[in-house]
């Protein structure tokens, strides 16, 4: 699972993008609507994955013995990657779930620019930036403790 992850934001990301673009650039905001709701789905289940085979079927720990970047019991650059990558991680799903639920109640059917246009471009930046800085530093904890 935590390969399937790193390999899920690898292919996120670009979509991501994709989607911004479509919506800032071409106009076509039914299909940000739609890529964008996907996405949140897709990540909703490998989140809601990752996370309950992390809890209840692998101790990550027992995969990061090997590496030398990783020491139980106290303070390393594994664990100090964790901590960062958490401070993304952790608000990144409340603050994009926001977006999208704020974006479905307030735009109209179908999507197009409203009254609301600036404030979700404010929000949705800052969620697409926590996305990136998520991705980013879950990378640098994969590597640190997984494959260094």
């Amino acid at each position: 699972m935590l390969d399937f992850v790193f390999v899920a934001m690898l292919a996120i990301l670009p979509i991501l993008a994709w989607s911004i673009y479509l919506a800032k650039y071409r106009r076509a905001y039914e299909w940000h609507k739609r890529i964008q709701t996907a996405l949140a789905l897709v990540l909703l289940v490998a989140v809601t994955a990752f996370e309950l085979e992390l809890r209840l079927i692998t101790d990550w720990k027992d995969l990061a013995d090997p590496s030398p970047y990783f020491q139980r019991g106290q303070w390393n650059p594994v664990w100090f990657s964790l901590l960062i990558h958490l401070c993304f991680a952790i608000p990144t799903p409340f603050l994009w779930s926001y977006v999208i639920v704020m974006a479905w109640r307030r735009f109209p059917q179908p999507a197009a620019p409203s009254d609301y246009s600036r404030a979700h471009v404010f929000w949705a930046w800052l969620a697409a930036s926590g996305m990136f800085m998520t991705a980013a530093t879950g990378w640098v904890f994969y590597w640190l403790a997984f494959v260094a």
